[in-house]
């Protein structure tokens, strides 16, 4: 395990308050990465040195820092330029990297699916790129640990013009699987089941959400962005009612213009969903900060005519009169916000309730009755409606069904006046 100095610097008053908070979530990142934070280093200046970042005496103090701790790695809460990463590891003997490599290297660490490899690959490219010129310790040793590692690292000592060529094929790749997906993507848009995308900042508890409400045992983990590969999964009411819910990568403050830029494809099918649930962790402190960084990525995104629903999580965590506050302040049937425990069950039946009275609220329950020689319409039952239940006899095929009336009026010679409930 690597031991790392963490290094934040302060311009502004804003950046001086919010200084802890950030270092802190430095410190998650650097241990999902797999480093051993030994300690912090905090510097309040109104510019970045344009040589060092930080100011020739504290690169001094960091220097010794590194030395007496055995240090093999420095993180800057910062993006750093090519000649300041250069400058910094000359001066302080060890590997230099920005906040952007890192959250590059987790993304390199947990990508599964062949599109996420390729997307975080490109993103990687994209970054090294432009610091080719000026390789320090971080763009020269292969495999050397934190901020090295990932699909790209044997290209960074290639030339510019392989490095650019492979960022062709690369993007080549993406938009076969892209149009792959888009395909898929028009079915379900052309399918009566609704989408529900899960949304938030990263740790806010999205996956322990989603394999609660459709009873999958996906990978969860308290480090930062233990998810990166979206998923899509049927989540079914008791009667038989159902949705589609997929499960997306966590958003972060200072997310990587690189990652943004790859993974803006798949950011951009939450447009197809008929509702986002914006997930947000209760429990920190910053949970006011998470929300508004979330809500910026999402209006960069252009999704401002869906419906958001703010599901307020881990109130298990909270004081037993700060939660009823939450419940009650969440909990009415008109508000488009609901405060639960994805990890206890509290309010999950509340929020299956909203989510039901938003997706299906211009269906209603109908009753059909199909002579068996009529395929046709059989087959087409399933593309207009949501089947629930389905029974037969000898001359027909019986179907409960959840539908848009705007849309069953195309099966109105087969409706059962006033069908019994079955």
């Amino acid at each position: 395990m690597e031991k790392a100095i963490l290094i934040n610097v302060a311009r502004t008053k804003l950046e001086k308050d919010e200084a802890e908070e950030s270092m802190q979530e430095l410190g998650g990142l650097a241990a999902a990465a797999g480093a051993e934070v030994t300690r912090k280093v905090f510097q309040v200046r109104p510019r970045a040195n344009p040589r060092y970042f930080v100011g020739e005496g504290k690169a001094a103090e960091i220097a010794q820092l590194r030395g007496e701790l055995g240090a093999d790695l420095i993180i800057f809460d910062h993006n750093l330029t090519a000649g300041q990463q250069r400058n910094l590891e000359n001066r302080v003997h060890a590997k230099v990297i920005d906040r952007t490599q890192l959250i590059l290297d987790i993304f390199a660490q947990r990508a599964r699916t062949n599109e996420g490899k390729l997307q975080v690959e490109l993103a990687q490219l994209n970054y090294r790129l432009p610091r080719l010129k000026g390789k320090g310790l971080g763009l020269t040793q292969q495999g050397a640990g934190i901020g090295t590692r990932g699909p790209g690292e044997k290209k960074l000592e290639e030339d510019r013009r392989r490095i650019t060529d492979r960022i062709t094929k690369i993007k080549r790749d993406i938009a076969g699987l892209q149009k792959r997906r888009s395909s898929q993507r028009e079915s379900r848009r052309k399918s009566p089941v609704p989408t529900v995308s899960l949304v938030g900042y990263t740790s806010a508890g999205k996956s322990t959400l989603f394999n609660l409400l459709a009873e999958e045992h996906r990978y969860t983990s308290p480090n930062l962005f233990s998810t990166l590969d979206p998923l899509l999964r049927r989540v079914s009411y008791p009667d038989g009612l159902y949705f589609f819910l997929t499960d997306t990568v966590g958003f972060i403050r200072k997310l990587p213009v690189e990652l943004v830029t790859s993974f803006r494809a798949t950011l951009e099918e939450l447009r197809e969903a008929d509702v986002i649930c914006h997930v947000i962790d209760t429990s920190t402190a910053a949970s006011q900060r998470h929300l508004e960084a979330v809500e910026s990525i999402l209006a960069d995104i252009g999704v401002g005519d869906i419906p958001v629903l703010k599901i307020y999580n881990k109130i298990d965590l909270l004081a037993a009169p700060e939660r009823e506050i939450f419940l009650k302040k969440n909990g009415g049937p008109d508000s488009l916000s609901v405060a639960v425990s994805a990890k206890t069950g509290e309010g999950i039946g509340d929020l299956l309730r909203k989510l039901r009275d938003i997706l299906f609220r211009d269906y209603k329950l109908f009753y059909l009755q199909i002579p068996r020689d009529s395929p046709d319409i059989t087959q087409a039952l399933p593309r207009r409606s949501l089947i629930l239940k389905k029974r037969e006899n000898e001359r027909f095929l019986e179907f409960k069904v959840m539908a848009d009336p705007a849309v069953i009026v195309n099966f109105l010679p087969y409706l059962e006046q006033g069908g019994e409930p079955w």
